[in-house]
């Protein structure tokens, strides 16, 4: 079974873009109503023990909307958390080099990936991606995920379902995605990501699911 791990960071780290009420909410009681229906809908099947990247193309395929909406959307958060560090960064030379080829520069790509996420008209997520060697600003509603877009990794990623914000930020979108952007971005993370995009190295995946 998939379990909710750890944040990679305290509660209270990510405050005031992200309070640790909203966090405490958002990762102890929705991410990890996600991971709990998603095992209980692959309990019900005799599947094979599978990733949970398996299982969201898997459900995709099937047209089985209920494993994919929770699967998909435990699979969302989990890198999620990982796109974040308190006190943010700055990306590397090369990362920056591709961000100036792609959106003219950083703050280029600040200004579409704020103006994608805030004109996102209801729940959803704002992406950075990387397909067939071009950077790209996308969102997508729901639960969908550019895992299933053939060819498409996914480098950074912000939440824009109201959960994520409203306690702090009201619905000043904009206002979140602004501050996010400037303070919490693991460059990081992000780098690592394209690196091992553009070398086909392995990328981030979900924790594999454990036996009880």
């Amino acid at each position: 079974m998939f379990r909710l791990h750890d944040l990679p960071y305290g509660y209270g780290d990510l405050a005031p873009v992200i309070s640790e009420t909203t966090l405490r909410t958002h990762h102890g009681k929705h991410h990890a109503r996600y991971v709990q229906v998603t095992n209980d809908l692959l309990a019900q099947t005799d599947a094979p023990s599978q990733s949970l990247e398996e299982v969201v193309l898997g459900a995709d395929r099937a047209g089985a909307h209920k494993l994919f909406n929770n699967a998909a959307q435990a699979w969302n958060h989990g890198f999620f958390w990982e796109c974040m560090r308190p006190g943010g960064a700055q990306p590397s030379a090369e990362l920056a080099q591709a961000i100036g080829a792609a959106f003219g520069g950083p703050s280029e790509l600040r200004k579409a990936f704020t103006a994608e996420g805030g004109g996102h008209f209801g729940s959803g997520w704002v992406w950075l991606t990387l397909k067939e060697g071009q950077l790209a600003v996308t969102s997508t509603h729901d639960a969908a995920t550019p895992l299933t877009v053939a060819g498409a990794t996914p480098l950074l990623v912000c939440d824009v379902w109201e959960h994520a914000y409203y306690l702090d930020h009201k619905n000043d979108r904009i206002g979140f995605l602004d501050a996010w952007w400037d303070l919490l971005v693991n460059w990081d993370f992000v780098e690592r990501q394209y690196t091992n995009a553009k070398s086909g190295a392995p990328t981030w995946r979900y924790p594999a699911a454990e036996t009880v």
